[in-house]
């Protein structure tokens, strides 16, 4: 059997970061990747998720005009995180890697966790935005939940730090304009 991995990917800065890590991995390992991307109104989707029960019954909630944005709105988050699945997908395929994805809604780090458990990866990779203190304790930390509640090995990829261009890294056009 070969061995599973479970590449967790968000919309931010560290998917990219994440998804080249994984692929020298599977490589080595001869293994497989699933790439997740999970629907979520935490952290910046943009996209407020309404509570999925009892809505009918509220009538401020009863406009059809927020409900078919909301719809909308849903449908293209939706859509973008597919179109992101099935790209990082292409490029571990033409890496020589096996991979296949899938799209959830839910609680991130639950739902990696549960993920992982269900399709018995052996490793989970995980970025990390580098959130600490206060802003870590306000809006979570995703790669930190699935350190504690993950039943099999994790690898946390650091975020990109973003830091304004110098001389020596030759890229002063972004600088100036």
């Amino acid at each position: 059997m070969k061995p599973k991995i479970l590449v967790a990917l968000d919309r931010g800065e560290t998917a990219a970061a994440v998804f080249e890590q994984a692929v020298p991995i599977a490589k080595a390992l001869d293994a497989e990747l699933m790439l997740l991307s999970v629907l979520t109104a935490e952290g910046d989707s943009g996209l407020a998720l309404p509570p999925s029960t009892g809505l009918g019954y509220y009538p401020l909630l009863g406009n059809e005009t927020v409900w078919e944005t909301y719809r909308r709105s849903f449908e293209t988050y939706e859509a973008e995180g597919l179109q992101l699945l099935r790209h990082f997908q292409q490029a571990a395929t033409e890496a020589g890697v096996q991979a296949e994805f899938t799209q959830a809604s839910g609680s991130p780090g639950a739902m990696i966790c549960n993920l992982a458990r269900t399709w018995q990866a052996g490793l989970i990779i995980v970025g990390s935005h580098g959130r600490q203190g206060f802003e870590e304790a306000l809006l979570g930390s995703v790669s930190n939940y699935v350190m504690h509640h993950a039943n099999c090995s994790v690898l946390v990829v650091k975020g990109l730090s973003i830091s304004p261009p110098t001389p020596e890294t030759g890229d002063l056009a972004a600088v100036d304009g």
